[in-house]
């Protein structure tokens, strides 16, 4: 049984990198071509299955090799596509989910509460003297 794990869990890695390989851009696959990567990946399972994953993941988070003067890199990087599904908004979508709205609007209230107590108070001070 083990071992029957063992091949299931090699092959979906191998079918999730190849995938994987299948639909990265060409600056996402450390400079070597489509079919290297299918290559090694068919060849080496499981070698070429997580040197893919390791390659795409450093990729992603901006660890590749960097650009710019000083490092070598003779051309800029190009721009990172948005990953898969729906694009969320980098800020909030309505103004009361927006934190900075949400404390001027309560600073606000604070001050009117204020100035109400204080109106109040003088009224109260001017009814005592005239009685």
């Amino acid at each position: 049984m083990p071992r029957v794990l063992l091949i299931l869990v090699i092959v979906g890695l191998m079918a999730y990198a190849l995938t994987d390989v299948w639909g990265a851009d060409e600056d996402e696959r450390a400079g070597l071509p489509r079919w290297l990567w299918v290559l090694l990946i068919v060849l080496l399972p499981l070698l070429g299955a997580i040197s893919w994953i390791v390659v795409r993941v450093s990729r992603r988070s901006g660890a590749g090799p960097a650009s710019g003067p000083g490092s070598g890199g003779s051309r800029p990087k190009p721009p990172t596509r948005p990953g898969p599904g729906p694009r969320r908004p980098s800020g909030p979508v309505a103004p009361d989910d927006d934190p900075e709205f949400l404390w001027l609007l309560e600073q606000e209230k604070r001050k009117r509460e204020r100035e109400a107590r204080g109106r109040q108070e003088a009224k109260d001070d001017d009814s005592s003297e005239s009685s």
